[in-house]
């Protein structure tokens, strides 16, 4: 077995202690990777290992975030009105009276999972500096990205023969909501067929324009504007496309409205602007454009934590990394969001 550099100088430091002698470490060490070494008995000097940052999930950054354990996730909401809306100033109750009566919808998803598994040779472990820590931040955010683009673009009704967003197997994608002039809560109950809310849609043809903005804001329930965690979500190149609009009128410009830190287009009437990769831009049958209350609007359900698992015997000189992921995702409440279609 290879003792390391840092296994040499602990086991001189310990001789020297209980000898009391001057003791020489040879720091000389052929690298674990055959031929990395420069000239004999030389060794490569590896930097600390990196990977290049990968699109993250930024649902995951402003949206609601909690922990469960099991092989589900039911959603519960309350509805109706407990109150008479004919006169409810009077001293008499007339037990669900409202209008519509006070009831439950519920709706029930299964815990998904994201697997990945990552071969590693041992005497890459042993040479290469820091590789363990960037392998695991970069398979968190490898797992991130691949959550990220399934809470948008996943069709959870339907296989498929492009499985990278999951199909059947992943999360229920924003954009197969049922659009609606209004929002409204899906069917109740625990088939995986339940809980497909409708969002209030905003349509549009033709280019992205001022006006469209303007209007999509209309919708958004005036309850939510004062609450923190609103925010626009859009892709980059539609923010791109907003801030070459040209200029209708002098109002009209975004870089002269709505922000206030002087970015064109970095807040829009006072919420920010969060760039989605995940999110289409401007085409026929998509949405470019979200607007919701995204701690309301949007759940992120967790199963505890990433797990990673090494296995050692898998095959013959090599480390093998297991590693899972399990979560489920759901717009918790329909009308916190609106959303602007491209026709």
């Amino acid at each position: 077995m290879t003792i390391t550099i840092t296994e040499r100088i602990l086991s001189g430091i310990k001789q020297t202690i209980s000898t009391g002698e001057k003791v020489t470490i040879d720091l000389r060490e052929a690298a674990g990777l055959t031929g990395s070494g420069d000239g004999l008995g030389g060794r490569t000097y590896f930097d600390n290992a990196f990977a290049a940052l990968r699109f993250a999930n930024p649902i995951r950054a402003v949206s609601r975030v909690v922990k469960y354990t099991g092989s589900s996730a039911m959603f519960v909401a309350k509805t109706g009105n407990a109150a008479s809306q004919t006169n409810p100033w009077t001293y008499t109750f007339t037990p669900d009276s409202g209008t519509p009566g006070t009831n439950t919808t519920i709706w029930q998803l299964p815990t998904r999972v994201i697997t990945a598994q990552l071969p590693i040779r041992t005497a890459v472990m042993s040479d290469v500096n820091y590789l363990n820590e960037a392998i695991v931040q970069d398979l968190m955010m490898e797992f991130a990205s691949i959550e990220g683009a399934s809470m948008v673009q996943n069709n959870d009704q339907a296989g498929s023969t492009t499985t990278t967003t999951g199909s059947t197997n992943g999360l229920r994608g924003l954009d197969y909501y049922t659009s609606a002039a209004a929002s409204a809560y899906g069917t109740s109950g625990t088939a995986i067929t339940n809980g497909i809310h409708s969002i209030a849609t905003q349509s549009k043809a033709g280019a992205l324009a001022y006006d469209d903005i303007v209007n999509l804001t209309q919708v958004f329930p005036p309850q939510y504007w004062a609450l923190p965690g609103n925010a626009w979500m859009m892709h980059p190149d539609t923010i791109h496309n907003l801030r070459n609009l040209g200029p209708v009128s002098a109002i009209k410009q975004f870089a002269e409205v709505g922000d206030t830190d002087g970015g064109a287009v970095a807040n829009i009437f006072g919420f920010p602007v969060i760039p989605n990769a995940n999110i289409d831009v401007v085409g026929a049958g998509n949405f470019p454009v979200y607007l919701a209350n995204w701690p309301l609007f949007m759940t992120i359900a967790d199963v505890e934590e990433m797990t990673i698992q090494a296995m050692e015997q898998t095959s013959p000189g090599y480390i093998t990394l297991y590693c899972e992921k399990r979560l489920v995702s759901t717009v918790r409440d329909p009308f916190a969001g609106v959303r602007l279609a491209s026709t």
